[in-house]
């Protein structure tokens, strides 16, 4: 069923294209974001892995790298916090 809005026709395929794109913007990161993230992952395994094998050195690498990886992605929720409210 098609109405009129705004002299044009409104399709429900239309709608629904742009539903999709707008969740798929808030589910995508940033740059900052996604490199944060990865580099927190990558920071825990080495924690875990110095925990296993009882390396202290890599264990504080990996929270080095966890804590480094948290903060870059901090940055980048802050940049999408600005870009959302613009």
């Amino acid at each position: 069923m098609a109405t009129l809005i705004d002299s044009e026709r409104w399709m429900p395929t239309a709608v629904l294209t742009i539903i999709v794109d707008s969740q798929l913007q808030e589910i995508t990161m940033n740059k900052d974001q996604t490199k944060g993230r990865i580099e927190e992952a990558k920071g825990k395994v080495k924690e875990v892995a110095g925990k296993v094998v009882g390396n202290k050195d890599l264990e504080l690498k990996g929270k080095t790298q966890g804590n480094s990886g948290k903060v870059q992605a901090a940055y980048g929720d802050l940049k999408a916090d600005i870009k959302k409210s613009i």
